[in-house]
């Protein structure tokens, strides 16, 4: 998973690192995350090549643990090898994720993702909500600011394309 974070960073997405991520801090990052799955506050869906056992893909969904906020998840993390793009993938972990959300009780998901980036198309043709953009939100791998995109989503309900 490291690998495929690196690959993804030094592709050019914008996932909250830095140009010069190596494989090995990658996999240091996810590690990190092993308490959070452990806990149940976080899950997290990988996709492997079957043959070389490579990881090509994952998504997370990050659940809020605030009294008022239950209903509602995060997903984080969406990201697919280059190597791999064009296939399908990503919508695949993406309603791998929702789906695990609906189990779960969840009526409210939320996501955001740089402007302009290729996984807005995605998002939207997956029936997600532009609810608006933040300018300068987060830095882009080179270290300049970008604007972002937040969507939401209500599992089950179809809503229109962008809020007014």
């Amino acid at each position: 998973m490291g690998d495929l974070l690196a690959d993804v960073v030094h592709g050019g997405a914008s996932l909250g690192f830095l140009d010069g991520l190596t494989a090995a801090a990658a996999a240091d990052w996810w590690r990190a995350r092993a308490s959070a799955v452990e806990r149940g506050a976080l899950a997290v869906w990988a996709a492997l090549d079957e043959a070389s056992g490579r990881c090509l893909g994952t998504v997370s969904l990050a659940f809020n643990d605030w009294p008022n906020g239950r209903h509602r998840a995060e997903i984080l993390k969406l990201m697919v090898h280059g190597s791999a793009r064009g296939k399908g993938l990503a919508r695949t972990l993406l309603a791998t994720a929702e789906r695990a959300a609906a189990d779960a009780g969840i009526t409210l998901l939320v996501l955001d993702t740089e402007t302009g980036s290729p996984a807005e198309p995605l998002y939207r043709s997956a029936g997600w909500t532009t609810v608006g953009v933040i300018p300068d939100y987060a830095a882009d791998p080179a270290g300049v600011p970008r604007p972002t995109t937040l969507f939401y989503k209500r599992p089950g309900v179809r809503e229109p394309a962008t809020l007014a």
